[in-house]
């Protein structure tokens, strides 16, 4: 590709500031000084900034440990996004979250620009198991989950797949409960369709598992790391 593209691609700067480096002669190739920025490079040569080296990596996966009050999308004009709690320096091109939490929904969130992992992993014939863990407004029991192992439909006709609920305490005096759900689908809004469908209300809910990617309990709200393709797909 060309070298404009290649550093632009890697955040080194936008394709304008690439050309000023250009101009001023720090890029160089093979140890070449680079003269016009449409000088072709492959991912085997070496590139060097001002004596840096930047290697290039096409693809990059980032866990985030999404907090309350951030979209899961790539931009908005009025709202902080998960895009943006990346650092400016991991804000490669192409980077999207796979699926989406809630707005008021946190924990674990996969961003990437591997277009093919995307698919995979949200796909419906793939079955990618999501676990949260809530707190509930009402008491969960042996019926609850009986009513979820059997395939609901919701009242609008949504017909759902069977969902694992595990119940982890119940509060009968204030009426709550703390559960964990396992879905291999992620219909909108759907685990809060599902409580309400019953008669209950989700007060809080985090994702903390997806396929084999599990939440680190020390990674903090708003915090990330970044992963490689064997650590997401074994």
């Amino acid at each position: 590709m060309r070298i404009d593209k290649y550093l632009a691609n890697m955040n080194v700067g936008s394709r304008k500031e690439v050309h000023l480096l250009i101009k001023k002669g720090i890029v160089a190739v093979n140890d070449v000084i680079v003269k016009t920025p449409k000088q072709q490079v492959k991912e085997s040569d070496q590139v060097t900034v001002n004596g840096d080296a930047v290697a290039y990596q096409k693809y990059h996966y980032f866990l985030l440990n999404k907090p309350k009050g951030v979209l899961s999308a790539t931009e908005d004009r009025n709202q902080p996004t998960v895009i943006s709690l990346l650092a400016p320096q991991d804000r490669y091109q192409g980077i999207v979250p796979v699926g989406r939490l809630d707005k008021d929904t946190t924990g674990l969130l996969l961003l990437t620009n591997d277009g093919q992992l995307n698919h995979e992993l949200l796909a419906p014939g793939k079955h990618v198991d999501k676990v949260y863990r809530a707190e509930i407004a009402g008491v969960a029991n042996d019926a609850t989950v009986k009513t979820f192992a059997s395939g609901m439909t919701l009242g609008d006709g949504t017909k759902l797949q069977p969902a694992e609920l595990k119940i982890l305490s119940q509060d009968e005096e204030h009426g709550r409960s703390t559960i964990e759900i396992k879905i291999r689908e992620g219909k909108y809004h759907q685990i809060k369709r599902m409580f309400g469908a019953v008669g209950m209300k989700v007060v809080e809910l985090e994702r903390i598992s997806m396929g084999d990617l599990t939440l680190p309990a020390n990674l903090k709200r708003g915090e990330y790391l970044e992963l490689k393709l064997e650590d997401i797909v074994g």
